[in-house]
C-alpha cells in the first residue's frame, strides 16, 4: 500500500458510510468507468451512469430522513464525489451539482418546502444551481435575472449560461434580483423553479473542451410564473445563501478535482511500472521518480487538506470561506498539474484517445475555472489577510 492509498484507510467513516462507499467504487468501476469513454467521444448525457448511481439512492446521502433521504456526514459525500469523478468526471459532476443546488433548500427551507420538493431530488431527479448570466460570472452583484412579485406568484424573467444540468434538471435552484430592492447586492434574491414551468426554455447546450457528457445550458426564463411559496427565505436573502452555499460547494468541486488527479496518478503509476524503454522501466530513472515524486506529495497534501476542510463543516464551524477557497484553488491547481505530467510520461501514447489521461487533462481545465476562477480565490485569501486598521 502507497502514501496515496494509506490517506484512504485513515478516513473518518462510520460502518455505514464505509458500506456506502464501498458500493459506489464498486459501480464506479463496473458501470461507470466502463461507460465513460464512449460518453466522451459522443457527447451524450451518461443517463446509464446516471440510473446506476440511483440503484444505490445515492441522492438521498445528502437529504434528511424526514424527506425521503438518508443523510450521511458530509466527508462521506465528498469520498463519493471523489470515488465517482475518478470513474468518470462528468458523472462526477452531474451527480455532486445535485448536492450544489438542494443544500441550500435543505438548510435554509421551511418544512414546507423541504417536504414538497425535496423527496423529488432523494427519489433520483436531477437538480441544477442557476447563478452565471453572460454579463455576471464571477460578479454576482451584476445578474440581471429579474424576480417581479405578482400577488402569490412570482415572475421570473431573464437568462442564465453555463448551467449544468441546465437541460436536465427536475429542479432548479434559481437567483436573480427582486424588482422592488434598488441596491444591487441587496436585490439578490433565490428560488426553486420547478421544470415544466410555462416560459422556460433551452436556448442550446456547449460545446466543450472537457466534461463533454455532463451538459452545460444556456436557460431563459419569458414571464415564467412561479408559487411565492418557493421563495426561499426573504426577498433580497440570495447573497447571503450564496455564499454560505458556496463555502460547502467548493471542497465539492475539489472532491471532484482530486477524483481526476487520483485517476491520473493511478494509471500513470502502472504505466511506468510496465512501460520499458532502453531495456529498462521507464520508473527505473530518476528524473522519473522525481517526477512522480512531486506528483504524489502534491496529490496528498492536498486530499488532507480536503479532509481537514471537511472535519470543519462536521465540527458546525461557520467560518472557512477562506479555507474552503484555499481548498479549491490548491486542489484544482494540482490536478492540472498532475494530468499534464501524466500525459508526459505516458509519451506520445498520453497525446491519444487510446490512453485514458488524454480525457483526464481536458477534464481537469475547468475545475480551475468554474466555482470563481482560482485568479479570484487568490485575490479572496490575500485580502484576507491584508491588516484592515491600515485601511483608509
Amino acid at each position: 500500500m502507497n502514501v496515496v492509498e494509506r490517506l484512504d484507510e485513515r478516513l473518518s467513516l462510520t460502518e455505514t458510510e464505509q458500506m456506502v462507499l464501498e458500493s459506489v467504487r464498486a459501480v464506479a468501476r463496473d458501470v461507470i468507468a466502463p461507460n465513460a469513454q464512449r460518453f466522451d467521444e459522443s457527447g451524450e448525457f451518461p443517463w446509464a451512469n446516471v440510473a446506476a448511481l440511483n440503484e444505490l439512492g445515492l441522492n438521498g446521502l445528502f437529504i434528511p430522513e424526514d424527506f425521503g433521504g438518508s443523510e450521511l456526514s458530509y466527508t462521506a459525500y465528498l469520498a463519493c464525489v471523489r470515488e465517482i469523478s475518478s470513474a468518470c468526471a462528468s458523472t462526477g459532476i452531474i451527480w455532486a451539482t445535485n448536492f450544489h443546488a438542494m443544500k441550500p433548500l435543505v438548510e435554509f427551507g421551511t418544512v414546507e418546502q423541504k417536504q414538497r420538493l425535496l423527496p423529488r431530488i432523494a427519489a433520483g431527479g436531477l437538480a441544477s444551481l442557476a447563478i452565471t448570466e453572460e454579463h455576471a460570472g464571477s460578479d454576482a452583484t451584476g445578474m440581471r435575472t429579474r424576480f417581479t412579485p405578482d400577488g402569490d406568484d412570482i415572475i421570473v424573467t431573464g437568462s442564465k449560461t453555463f448551467i449544468t444540468n441546465g437541460d436536465v434538471a427536475d429542479l432548479y435552484l434559481l437567483f436573480g434580483k427582486w424588482s422592488e430592492i434598488d441596491s444591487p447586492k441587496d436585490a439578490i434574491s433565490v428560488l426553486i423553479f420547478e421544470k415544466g414551468t410555462p416560459g422556460f426554455s433551452v436556448l442550446g447546450t456547449e460545446h466543450k473542451m472537457g466534461l463533454r457528457a455532463s451538459s452545460t445550458a444556456a436557460i431563459a426564463f419569458d414571464e415564467c410564473r412561479v408559487p411565492r411559496a418557493n421563495l426561499i427565505g426573504k426577498p433580497g436573502d440570495g447573497l447571503g445563501i450564496l455564499f454560505a452555499s458556496l463555502n460547502k460547494s467548493r471542497p465539492s468541486v475539489a472532491a471532484h478535482a482530486l477524483g481526476i488527479a487520483r485517476a491520473a496518478f493511478e494509471r500513470t503509476v502502472t504505466y511506468i511500472n510496465e512501460r520499458r524503454q532502453s531495456g529498462r522501466r521507464i520508473i527505473d530513472n530518476q528524473g522519473i521518480q522525481f517526477m512522480l515524486a512531486d506528483m504524489a506529495t502534491d496529490l496528498v497534501l492536498a486530499e488532507s487538506w480536503l479532509w481537514q476542510v471537511a472535519n470543519l463543516v462536521e465540527s458546525g464551524a461557520k467560518d472557512f470561506g477562506i479555507e474552503s477557497s484555499m481548498l479549491k484553488m490548491r486542489a484544482t491547481d494540482v490536478t492540472m498539474r498532475i494530468t499534464d505530467d501524466a500525459v508526459q510520461l505516458h509519451g506520445g501514447y498520453g497525446y491519444t484517445r487510446d490512453y485514458v489521461v488524454e480525457r483526464l487533462m481536458r477534464d481537469a481545465k475547468i475545475t480551475q475555472i468554474w466555482e470563481g476562477t482560482n485568479q479570484i480565490h487568490r485575490q479572496l485569501i490575500g485580502r484576507s489577510l491584508a491588516n484592515r486598521e491600515g485601511r483608509k
